[in-house]
């Protein structure tokens, strides 16, 4: 995995992207609210990552509404673990059912 940013942009460690959205588990069924905390080189690549993590986990369609680059660790879980994960290759997934 390339850990260097694809632009201009320089941080001080690895790329840590949030993605908010919502997950369907179901054609037709209610969305599930949810936050994709992955590293990624650029944010076309964290939006392909997390498309494929949300596939292997069942969920047949997403919308995916903001993504942004977290700048400090999370302090409150589930985002702090999850931000952990994230840092050592992980896609985190938190859903909010």
């Amino acid at each position: 995995m390339i850990d260097n940013p694809d632009n201009d942009n320089n941080l001080d460690g690895p790329m840590i992207f949030i993605i908010i959205g919502k997950g369907y588990e179901t054609k037709g069924g209610e969305g599930i609210d949810l936050h994709v905390m992955l590293r990624a080189p650029d944010d076309d690549s964290a939006v392909r990552e997390a498309l494929n993590a949300l596939s292997e986990e069942g969920f047949l369609e997403a919308d995916l509404d903001q993504i942004g680059v977290l700048t400090e660790e999370p302090t409150d879980e589930p985002h702090a673990s999850a931000y952990q994960g994230a840092l050592e290759g992980e896609v985190a997934i938190i859903r909010f059912e």
